[in-house]
């Protein structure tokens, strides 16, 4: 009996420890501290970019943007905004920070986050090039509201108080660049990449006169901006400034935006306004074939033939895309001399090249790599890649490759590879070039190339026996 009470009382005491065990566990659990919720940053980022008739500085500054969200693994919300509106958005915590062509030099109220570019504000000017700042006064000035030239003004006049200007909204700094070129507007003020690429267009124009010091363009964040999120900007760029993923960035955009030579230009521009437009229509169907840029497409057969259909080389590489007869049979082009034929094969040649390419390489380093491949063969890119990694480069980065290339001519190199010499510095060449070309082409505005017109037929098209 007493054994049997025991029992009892020792299973009741069984469950209520296990009772209280359970109620703990909840306790400790309903009194541990929740994580805090996100900041609204830390779930979507809204960003200021400024629309740019170039393309280029627009698209660094949403690639720059994309980046710095993936650190912080949020999302992030484009606003595109004039660059006379984009300070008082800032100011009034319309977005969480401004990202593009802002000069920190100065900006009352704004904080800024690190320096990633800088660049040198130029006066343009009719006629003779100015020598000194005493030759702006007087003159007829208009620069674009709120951009980092009017910034550069400002800090130039505390010196020469005599310095005036007129803004304007709405424009671009193309535009103005044009209206100087075509003799509407005496001066503008421009930094140096900007007029790189419109002096491509227009080779008279030029500038040995700088505006004050250099801008160094940084992002503008408000006054009240959360500090998490600027010392997080600021890991975000000396990461990407120590590893050279900026380096690499600025010179996918800018890395090839040295003028052509002035005859060249001119000729290039001559062309796309007169022979362009005749194939315009080809370049746009391969295009779709292949899901890649026509503009892409025309300016490599413009660097292979100067978009003749009829190009021939000593080497017997021929037609608009300079096909070999190899490349033609594995692309199914029965004359090469046809310029339909040879767009298209070219264009399905260049993307068999991309496709071979290892996944693990992104855009635009892909297309770079493939117009190499495309200029030397697959075979020797291969050898250049090698050789990169063997020399502590990235064999996956067109900046790191154009570095190694050229090394293809030298025994002490080539004799290492498995396809042996190469002219690597020609495929250098023939890819910033196309990269230039391109980059000219898309910055057309809408119209200016006329998709229209039939191929012209002042050339005969053998039969197939002469592909």
């Amino acid at each position: 009996m007493l054994q049997s009470i025991q029992s009892s009382t020792s299973r009741r005491a069984g469950v209520w420890s296990s009772v209280f065990t359970s109620l703990s566990i909840i306790g400790l659990v309903s009194c541990s501290p929740s994580e805090p919720p996100k900041k609204p940053w830390q779930e979507e980022l809204t960003v200021i970019v400024i629309p740019s008739e170039n393309r280029i500085d627009a698209e660094f500054s949403i690639q720059l943007s994309t980046l710095f969200a993936e650190h912080l693994h949020s999302k992030v919300k484009f606003l595109t905004l004039p660059p006379n509106r984009v300070m008082q958005s800032i100011a009034t915590n319309k977005a969480h920070f401004a990202a593009s062509e802002l000069r920190s030099n100065e900006g009352a109220g704004i904080r800024f986050g690190p320096s990633y570019q800088t660049v040198i504000e130029q006066a343009v000017c009719r006629g003779k090039p100015l020598r000194h700042m005493t030759e702006l006064l007087g003159k007829n000035i208009a620069i674009i509201d709120g951009s980092t030239q009017e910034a550069a003004l400002r800090e130039a006049r505390k010196k020469f108080p005599g310095l005036h200007w007129r803004t304007r909204a709405n424009q671009s700094p193309a535009q103005l660049l044009k209206e100087v070129a075509e003799g509407k507007l005496e001066c503008t003020v421009v930094n140096e990449e900007q007029l790189a690429l419109s002096r491509n267009y227009y080779p008279d124009l030029s500038s040995t006169l700088n505006i004050s010091t250099p801008s160094n363009l940084a992002w503008a964040f408000s006054p009240n901006t959360d500090t998490e999120l600027i010392l997080e900007a600021n890991k975000f760029f000396t990461i990407i400034q120590k590893n050279g993923k900026l380096h690499r960035l600025l010179d996918s955009y800018y890395g090839h935006s040295k003028q052509l030579g002035s005859g060249d230009a001119i000729e290039f521009i001559t062309k796309m306004h007169t022979v362009l437009p005749h194939f315009r229509g080809m370049f746009e169907e391969a295009a779709t074939l292949t899901r890649m840029k026509w503009q892409l497409l025309a300016a490599l057969a413009y660097q292979e033939s100067h978009w003749n259909p009829l190009a021939t080389s000593s080497t017997n590489v021929r037609g608009m895309m300079m096909l070999t007869e190899d490349t033609a049979d594995r692309m199914s082009v029965t004359n090469r001399l046809d310029p339909h034929q040879s767009i298209i094969g070219g264009a399905k040649y260049l993307l068999l090249l991309k496709d071979q390419l290892p996944l693990r390489i992104k855009e635009p380093d892909r297309t770079w790599l493939a117009l190499a491949a495309y200029n030397q063969g697959y075979g020797h890119l291969e050898d250049a890649r090698i050789l990169a990694k063997q020399q502590g480069y990235n064999p996956d980065k067109w900046i790191d490759l154009k570095q190694v290339l050229p090394l293809l001519t030298q025994p002490a190199y080539f004799e290492q590879t498995k396809y042996g010499y190469a002219r690597g510095g020609e495929a250098v060449f023939l890819v910033e070039i196309v990269r230039k070309h391109y980059e000219l082409l898309t910055s057309l505005a809408v119209g200016d190339v006329p998709r229209s017109i039939k191929p012209v037929n002042n050339y005969k098209i053998p039969k197939k026996s002469g592909g």
